[in-house]
């Protein structure tokens, strides 16, 4: 792909969706701590534009040829936060299984953890397909049972679906680094 002409002001717009992000979680939680048993259409909307934020970032950023390292870091780091300060919220509103939470929970551990191991070896995590299709659907999944209540039983299956992926995407991401620590 030929590089894009894009201007100056224009080039950090990618970063600046990521800090976006970033800065609803906090208007996430609050959204979400008052909400009624987990049921918010307020702090489904904010969930919602941040997983909007999250594709348009990313693909600004490919598109443009203005992929950064602060992106690289915080743009997944982002989701992760957004992620797990909704499961955590919706296990506690009883609106989330515990066993969805432990292993979301376990494998963003487990990825910071290997990540910081691999990351000073000079080793890239790039995202592949089935990562971003595992966040699509684990947004999509918690941003419906978000707005839903609990006797809704579609979200969850878009939930699990998203996390079977994730956990998925997180064995990929282990093997390739697996690999590349061998050579």
């Amino acid at each position: 792909m030929a590089t894009r002409a894009v201007p100056a002001t224009l080039q950090q717009l990618p970063n600046a969706l990521t800090i976006a992000r970033l800065a609803l979680i906090p208007v996430f939680v609050t959204f979400m701590l008052t909400a009624d048993g987990g049921h918010s259409w307020p702090a489904g909307i904010v969930f919602g534009i941040a997983g909007v934020t999250d594709q348009i970032d990313g693909f600004l950023a490919r598109r443009w040829q203005v992929e950064s390292d602060f992106g690289r870091i915080f743009d997944p780091l982002a989701d992760r936060l957004m992620i797990d300060a909704a499961v955590i919220l919706l296990a506690v509103q009883d609106h989330m299984p515990w066993a969805g939470l432990v292993v979301i929970l376990g494998r963003d551990l487990l990825l910071l953890a290997g990540y910081k191991t691999i990351a000073p070896q000079g080793y890239e995590l790039n995202v592949n397909r089935l990562g971003k299709a595992a966040t699509w659907l684990l947004y999509l999944g918690i941003g419906c049972l978000i707005v839903t209540h609990r006797s809704t039983e579609w979200p969850y299956w878009i939930f699990w679906t998203g996390l079977v992926l994730a956990v998925g995407a997180g064995a990929v991401y282990a093997a390739a680094a697996w690999r590349e620590r061998k050579r």
